[in-house]
């Protein structure tokens, strides 16, 4: 993976994330609320069904 493709990858993370605050804040605040509420146990599932839902996706693209 070159440099270039890395940040243009991290630019359009970047540019997905700020959507739903920019489109719907009262949405995402009382989604991210509800995030505060979980637990680190629940989190931590979340963040690694993530990883492999991003590293399958590569795979698959590669």
């Amino acid at each position: 993976m070159s440099g270039e493709t890395f940040w243009s990858a991290l630019a359009l993370v970047l540019v997905i994330e700020g959507i739903l605050p920019f489109v719907s804040p009262g949405n995402w605040r009382r989604g991210f609320g509800q995030l505060l509420q979980l637990r680190d146990g629940q989190l931590r599932f979340f963040g690694l069904c993530s990883i492999l839902l991003g590293l399958l996706l590569l795979w698959v693209l590669a």
